[in-house]
């Protein structure tokens, strides 16, 4: 996780005055369009990212751009009005250019689903400042994580059948894991692993494997009924059952929970 790239700016949404907030600005886009998604939108949170460092956003409800802003999860982010909510809140499609200067201008994605780079992040967060009136800080507690470590088995982890295919974890079917089929991945780093495995889990997820490098693996959890009904605590123990399945495991410990706290937003205007 990597909070700390725009939490030493959380002083520029904060109740400080001007004089206490002197702090270096944090990168913007040039060039933002911001509106409400129009009834004939039918995409839910999709961020894309082009050539030349645009961004484009469907469909994108508050809580997923505070997301991708800060690189946390859902789990991580606390308060803030209804409307906000990752599945049923408004959606707004965005579209964002950097300025010429920045690195982001020079940048050429392998792919739109390529993750935002940090300084394309930190620029979405400062849209969000402007034109969602975004005020939020930033707390860490402890709470419950889980360690991903090597388990006492053989790793079932390919190198990778395409090194230069986007990074990817999901379901053996494809997509976000909703069954408790079991779990595959592509070209996926252990930090990937642990990252889009937190997603599931509803808690942090570190990487103590101390394996580098990306791979692939699929394991499928041939005692699970996928046409009956499903809980989510059929799909968390499926996710254990696979990791393990690949040679790791998933062991449960206390560790610090950061979290931001949405202080107060506004839905903006369109323009």
């Amino acid at each position: 996780m990597t909070l700390a790239i725009v939490l030493t700016h959380s002083t520029v949404a904060s109740t400080q005055s001007p004089s206490q907030r002197a702090q270096p600005t944090i990168p913007e886009f040039e060039v933002a369009s911001v509106r409400l998604s129009g009834p004939n939108q039918r995409e839910r949170n999709g961020l894309y990212i082009y050539p030349g460092g645009e961004v484009r956003c469907n469909g994108c409800r508050l809580e997923y751009l505070i997301m991708r802003a800060f690189d946390v999860q859902q789990f991580q982010i606390s308060g803030g009005p209804a409307w906000k909510d990752l599945v049923s809140g408004d959606s707004f499609d965005i579209e964002a250019k950097p300025p010429k200067s920045s690195s982001s201008a020079r940048s050429n994605p392998a792919s739109p689903k390529s993750a935002p780079s940090e300084e394309q992040r930190q620029m979405l967060l400062a849209l969000l400042v402007d034109r969602f009136q975004l005020k939020f800080h930033d707390d860490t507690r402890e709470g419950p994580v889980y360690l991903l470590e090597r388990g006492n088995g053989e790793l079932k982890l390919q190198t990778p059948k395409d090194p230069n295919a986007i990074p990817w974890l999901g379901g053996i079917e494809g997509g976000m894991i909703y069954r408790p089929t079991g779990v595959a991945g592509m070209n996926a780093s252990m930090q990937l692993v642990a990252q889009r495995l937190s997603r599931y889990l509803e808690r942090p997820v570190i990487d103590k494997t101390g394996i580098s490098g990306s791979f692939d693996f699929k394991f499928e959890n041939e005692e699970s009924d996928p046409h009956g009904e499903i809980t989510r605590d059929d799909v968390v123990s499926s996710i254990l059952t696979s990791v393990h399945g690949i040679g790791l495991k998933l062991t449960p410990a206390k560790g610090s929970v950061e979290t931001i706290v949405i202080d107060h937003v506004e839905k903006p205007s369109s323009n």
